[in-house]
């Protein structure tokens, strides 16, 4: 591979690592912003939780002055939770589409983010690595080629020839190494 693209493509790589980075620190970022929105103006109430799946959980609750809500996004950290139950939430009061279960903080994200980042650097480079084995591979084979073809080279000249009818002087490696 020529040098330049091998570099432009680890390169291109090394902006995906960086990327896939970023997001992960947004991720765990995005949960501490919204954690301190809630806790800049908490309110807690008793909700049901309507449903359920492996992302998201729906609960439904009624703010002290009456309304209902149903955070439109679902409950922040909606881990082990099951549709029926009734539980403890806490939201934002200007905002009650910000809602999580007490007692859950933006710490649970940090295993998540930092796992997508280590992920995404380890496959980044093994990639990196395998553009580098395949580049080196690819211009030892182009010298092989370029060697066996140049003018005035023939298969006398190379090393590893066995010994034949035409050359009977010469012996390989094997015949010399050999005891007789």
């Amino acid at each position: 591979m020529n040098p330049v693209i091998q570099r432009r493509v680890q390169l291109g790589l090394l902006v995906v690592g960086i990327t896939i980075t970023a997001m992960a620190f947004s991720l765990v970022a995005g949960c501490f912003k919204n954690d301190s929105a809630i806790e800049a103006s908490k309110a807690t109430v008793m909700a049901e939780v309507v449903s359920v799946d492996a992302l998201h959980a729906a609960v439904d609750f009624q703010t002290p002055d009456g309304s209902f809500h149903s955070p439109r996004f679902g409950l922040l950290y909606p881990t082990e939770l099951s549709e029926g139950q009734r539980i403890s939430v806490e939201y934002a009061a200007y905002n009650p589409d910000l809602a999580r279960p007490t007692g859950r903080t933006a710490m649970l994200s940090i295993i998540p983010g930092l796992s997508v980042a280590v992920v995404g650097w380890v496959v980044v480079g093994l990639l990196m690595v395998g553009v580098a084995e395949f580049s080196r591979r690819r211009n030892r084979r182009t010298a092989e080629t370029a060697d066996s073809s140049e003018p005035g080279s023939s298969d006398a000249d190379a090393p590893d020839t066995p010994a034949t009818a035409d050359h009977p002087g010469e012996a390989t490696d094997e015949e010399s190494v050999s005891p007789r």
